[in-house]
């Protein structure tokens, strides 16, 4: 790991690496890398495109801009300066290097130019079913979740659910963000979780090799709460497309009734569950209100 080095990419070459490495994952489709002349605007007007490198290999890549969260049709809306942002709309890893801590190093990175640029938030999207991603950005980083997407970017149609997505909201100058990038943060267990009558909204049911969603129960009324979702969905996808599009269905109705409930996404946990390795967002009621949106 120590060979492994990050760099701000800034130049044709650079930019051009960027695009090829885009393609093992993207491939040639439309819509699919963000071409180098973007690549080259991004980075000159104060967003950033940042590489981890493997002697002179590009493995893995970075891509952030400056934005606002702002409603355009509320006339009462604070300047876009009051919601300074950074969005992180790309990051990958060569499959053959990731596990190795390369896309938290890429994200501290991040950080340090939010930091320099005085913007405190940095925000992306990912897809609720892949814990892997869950897992770097809540357990790891520290980001907390508050929105969920139902087709974000607006497919329409049955493609419709593939599109829904998390709203990663990641205060880069808050002490749980700054204990992760010390190496710390949370360590608590699902055993833990059930110390404190912490109860599984969703518990899933086995069937043979996968797991089942089961209907959601009421909104608890406790302080913490469990949603489960398959450990490694992309396999579940693959082999038993039916049943990943139920679990599809059933997070989306899950989520949007514990967020409107009041709920925060605030930390992730796989563990072993009843004979097999089980993977939970947990969120928390009674957070911090200097997460919570005015």
């Amino acid at each position: 790991m120590a060979d492994i080095k990050i760099r701000r990419l800034q130049d044709a070459g650079q930019h051009d690496q960027a695009v090829e490495l885009q393609k093992t994952y993207w491939g040639e489709a439309r819509g699919g890398p963000v071409p180098r002349h973007m690549l080259h605007s991004i980075n000159h007007y104060g967003g950033h495109v940042l590489g981890a490198y493997d002697g002179e290999l590009l493995v893995g890549f970075l891509l952030g801009f400056i934005g606002t969260d702002i409603d355009f049709d509320d006339r009462d809306a604070r300047p876009a300066m009051a919601n300074l942002l950074i969005m992180s709309k790309r990051m990958l890893v060569l499959p053959e290097y990731r596990g190795r801590n390369i896309g938290f190093r890429l994200k501290m990175a991040q950080r340090d130019v939010a930091l320099k640029q005085a913007i405190r938030l940095v925000t992306w999207t990912f897809d609720p079913m892949l814990a892997t991603n869950a897992h770097l950005n809540i357990r790891k980083l520290g980001a907390v979740i508050q929105r969920y997407r139902a087709d974000f970017f607006g497919i329409g149609g049955e493609e419709s659910l593939h599109s829904d997505r998390l709203m990663v909201e990641w205060w880069v100058t808050q002490r749980r963000v700054k204990e992760r990038a010390k190496g710390g943060g949370s360590k608590l267990t699902l055993g833990q979780y059930f110390d404190v009558n912490t109860p599984i909204v969703n518990r899933a049911d086995a069937d043979g090799n996968w797991l089942r969603p089961r209907r959601m129960t009421d909104v608890p009324e406790s302080t913490f709460a469990l949603i489960e979702i398959p450990r490694d969905f992309p396999a579940l996808e693959t082999r038993e497309r039916g049943l990943a599009e139920d679990w599809r269905y059933h997070i989306r109705s899950v989520f949007e009734k514990m967020l409107a409930a009041g709920y925060i996404v605030t930390d992730f946990v796989s563990d072993n569950f009843e004979g097999r390795r089980r993977a939970f967002y947990l969120l928390s009621h009674h957070f911090d209100d200097e997460y919570r949106k005015n």
